[in-house]
């Protein structure tokens, strides 16, 4: 079940090009048949991307997630910033999905969020543990989506409803990378320190 969602997810937190838009009939039957708090967010989103005109769509998707690195889709950089230690993770994560048979094209990051979940919709197991290490960073993604009232946040609450609750030590890492944001970018996500209390997994 959870590989259908992060398949439908992978494909959704995806830039809305008129392949995405003509696939949006399966992407509802599909959503249809998970489970409420995973499926309705998906639907919802869906209804948002039929009924907005294209360009419109698009324009919103560049806004997003191209000028506001508080919504940045790049998982790793949460919690490495800009700093060598990422490049070792982008390493790591490519290697990872060589093994699993899933092939990147020069234009794709690894630790880009639609990359990542189309991992775990082929490898689900190793693909909730790369999610759970990410954790943190998707938490952010998702308040920086409600605070910005973009109807991408479904999708990212979505994503969430797929993973477990949040456990205290999780809630403090997220907590930590409020208030500090990423290596070598200190500023960019501390407005998110006074929103975190009202974080749900």
């Amino acid at each position: 079940m959870n590989a259908r969602a992060w398949q439908c997810q992978s494909l959704l937190i995806g830039y809305p090009d008129a392949q995405l838009r003509d696939r949006a009939g399966l992407l509802a039957e599909a959503a249809a048949t998970l489970p409420t708090p995973v499926g309705d967010p998906l639907l919802r989103f869906l209804d948002h991307l039929r009924s907005t005109p294209a360009g419109q769509l698009e324009a919103d998707y560049v806004a997003t997630f191209d000028h506001r690195k508080r919504c940045c889709l790049f998982l790793t950089y949460y919690g490495a910033g800009d700093t060598r230690k990422r490049g070792m993770a982008l390493l790591e994560m490519k290697q990872q999905y060589m093994a699993a048979g899933l092939a990147l094209t020069d234009e794709e990051l690894p630790d880009h969020l639609s990359v990542v979940l189309e991992y775990a919709a082929i490898q689900p197991a190793e693909g909730l543990d790369l999610l759970l290490t990410h954790r943190a960073g998707l938490e952010l993604l998702r308040l920086a989506l409600h605070d910005a009232h973009s109807p991408w946040a479904d999708v990212l609450n979505s994503v969430s409803a797929t993973l477990p609750a949040l456990a205290g030590d999780q809630r403090t890492a997220v907590a930590r990378l409020a208030a500090q944001g990423p290596p070598a970018e200190q500023v960019g996500l501390a407005p998110f320190g006074p929103q975190f209390e009202g974080a749900r997994s």
